[in-house]
């Protein structure tokens, strides 16, 4: 029997540890994330919940670059760079620059086209596999605007936007009416997704995956795991595996690198709040409100606000004005939540170009990864185990996998 040791316990890593162990391997899991949403690493159960299969488009792009001075923090937008660490940040930006060419951007959006398509029907086979079919939600989106010049231009954008297996329509006026009652904020515009979904609960969800994998005899070890080369193979030490995987989230920078591969990785921070949900429909989908580009998501026992793209690093403290920020949002808007919250910060694994690392490295034969998928690691997480099970069985994967080869950084 094979033996495999996956490096990184979140969603993306128990995904591939789960289609390992029923393609009939022994895989032990190597994860020091702590208790759930605790931990720095943990953005796969803090995110916001959201199965973003519209979400076709890198965000290296033209249009991104264009409307970066009007998002940064200082200007009340979600973007932040932290002087403190300019160090990271700055030649992530210089790539990231040069990513968002249009010729770039195009290859990117073909590489991420069949992901997404493939996304929900990963999702829905895996939740049935791990007996937890009640956490996926399979209800859309609503974005929404307050300003009607920018309700115009946001339906526009999203409608002429490649958006994958998602379909985008303009909402009924009976969705707009229900919208309206969530606060005190006008509705000038809004648009509802299908084809997107949720996760009911982050937590549950873990729990389910740990449960799946552990029932199938999978091992699960609660340190960090140290990552060593020799002899063109790499092992981790204290554990007996014939290959490697890292999904190891932001920390995959650190462990590959050392194996001599380059992975521009930064640590790209989001924050959210929860609160009590007894106020807010059960059966309402998420909802971004577009301008505050901030997410409301409902969850089953909790409601959550999460917003911002800090770029800066893992370890570095968390900025109390983003979630200060946030509870203003929740109250101007008037919706149905109050405090105490509890706070949250998390470190989603970014590249520069906006697409994940996925694929075998060519430096040590018996080593592979999966990492990098920035806000995307909840959406692809089961597509990406069944990519990473069919690469490691010498089987043409489903999707063509040379787009995330992570020798495109040299």
């Amino acid at each position: 029997m094979v033996r495999t040791a996956v490096v990184g316990g979140g969603v993306v890593g128990l995904s591939v540890g789960i289609e390992l162990l029923d393609a009939g391997e022994a895989v032990t899991l190597i994860d020091d994330d702590g208790a759930a949403g605790n931990s720095a690493q943990a953005a796969s159960w803090g995110n916001a919940g959201h199965i973003a299969v519209e979400q076709v488009e890198p965000l290296a792009s033209m249009e991104m670059v264009r409307a970066l001075p009007g998002r940064l923090f200082l200007r009340g937008g979600p973007l932040a760079f932290p002087p403190a660490a300019m160090a990271a940040w700055m030649p992530f930006g210089l790539r990231l620059l040069a990513a968002s060419a249009p010729s770039r951007f195009r290859k990117g959006c073909a590489a991420l086209r069949p992901l997404m398509d493939g996304a929900m029907p990963a999702w829905v086979a895996l939740a049935e596999r791990i007996g937890a079919p009640d956490l996926l939600r399979q209800d859309g989106h609503f974005v929404l605007w307050s300003d009607p010049r920018k309700a115009q231009a946001g339906k526009a954008a999203w409608e002429s936007a490649d958006t994958g297996p998602a379909r985008v329509e303009a909402a009924s006026p009976a969705e707009r009416e229900a919208l309206g009652k969530l606060g005190v904020f006008p509705v000038a515009g809004a648009v509802r997704f299908s084809g997107s979904g949720q996760i009911a609960d982050l937590t549950a969800l873990r729990d389910a995956l740990r449960a799946a994998f552990a029932a199938r005899g999978g091992m699960i070890v609660g340190a960090r795991a140290v990552v060593r080369q020799a002899g063109g193979k790499v092992a981790v030490e204290g554990v007996e595996a014939d290959r490697v995987v890292i999904s190891a989230g932001v920390r995959s920078r650190g462990i590959m690198e050392a194996l001599g591969h380059k992975a521009p990785m930064i640590a790209e921070r989001g924050y959210h709040i929860r609160a009590d949900a007894a106020g807010w429909p059960e059966d309402m989908p998420p909802v971004v409100f577009e301008e505050r580009s901030m997410i409301v998501t409902r969850y089953r026992d909790c409601l959550q606000a999460a917003s911002f793209v800090e770029l800066g690093t893992v370890d570095a403290p968390a900025d109390p004005r983003k979630w200060e920020r946030l509870e203003q949002h929740v109250a101007e808007l008037g919706l149905p939540v109050s405090g105490p919250f509890r706070r949250w910060m998390g470190c989603r694994p970014t590249l520069p170009d906006y697409l994940p690392a996925i694929g075998r490295s060519a430096k040590a034969d018996n080593l592979y990864y999966a990492f990098g998928h920035q806000h995307l690691g909840l959406t692809l997480a089961p597509i990406t185990g069944k990519l990473v099970a069919a690469m490691m069985a010498g089987e043409q994967p489903a999707v063509p996998l040379e787009s995330f080869d992570i020798r495109r950084f040299g």
